[in-house]
């Protein structure tokens, strides 16, 4: 019989967003009466299925203890690292410290994604022992560019746009973020760095509503869907 996975969140809030071109660090930009930060983190609380959720915040971060958040006993804060994979690295060693010897699973997911479902991370959590995780098929053409020449069209039919949350095995996943950074390899997001090692993660159906907010339109944008999933919930 298969070991019981337990399911531990994990958000790297550590970055600074510069595309937003704001004052501050864009997961602390307020989203009606929330913060990004505070919306992202909501989900995971409000899920059974989940049992604790770990941010990775910069070291001098000053907005993390004004969260309502900040206080609640089922969040651990830790420093993150330079990067988005530092950042998760560094939450996999706290995480596997504190679960030794658990069947321990990481949902990864942006700080900067308020608008994910709960019944597309629900759907993730039936993936195989590969792991998996959100993602859109593309929907637009592709032009490659060489200094903003269209250098050929790229044939879209087997591409998908990455999303999160991305789930995996803790240790397996420290193993290959692990190695990836060790030689050097770019890694975008948690499925790189498995693949990085052999592993073929499956893709799971999410929405376009999921979007990661990068730039100062896409705020109004998480908006409007955040607004459309309250009413949908009442």
């Amino acid at each position: 019989m298969t070991e019981k996975r337990k399911i531990i969140a994990l958000i790297p809030a550590a970055g600074v967003g510069s595309r937003m071109q704001a004052s501050q660090a864009k997961q602390y930009l307020m989203l009606g009466d929330k913060t990004i930060l505070a919306h992202s983190i909501q989900v995971f609380l409000q899920m059974p299925e989940v049992e604790k959720v770990f941010v990775a915040i910069s070291q001098d971060d000053p907005h993390a203890q004004n969260l309502a958040e900040y206080s609640d006993p089922r969040i651990t804060w830790l420093v993150g690292g330079d990067s988005r994979a530092d950042s998760v690295l560094n939450g996999l060693h706290t995480i596997t410290q504190q679960y030794p010897n658990e069947n321990v699973w990481v949902l990864v997911h942006d700080a900067a994604r308020p608008c994910v479902q709960q019944q597309n991370i629900r759907e993730l959590l039936n993936v195989s022992d590969n792991g998996g995780i959100l993602a859109i098929p593309v929907v637009d053409t592709l032009k490659r560019g060489v200094e903003q020449i269209i250098a050929e069209t790229v044939d879209r039919s087997q591409l998908w746009q990455a999303q999160t949350p991305q789930f995996f095995p803790a240790k397996s996943l420290k193993n290959a973020l692990t190695q990836a950074l060790h030689a050097g390899v770019s890694v975008t997001d948690e499925a790189s760095a498995m693949e990085f090692i052999g592993v073929k993660p499956q893709l799971v159906l999410g929405r376009k509503s999921n979007l990661k907010i990068t730039y100062p339109e896409d705020l109004a944008l998480a908006g409007f869907y955040l607004n459309l999933q309250e009413q949908d919930n009442v």
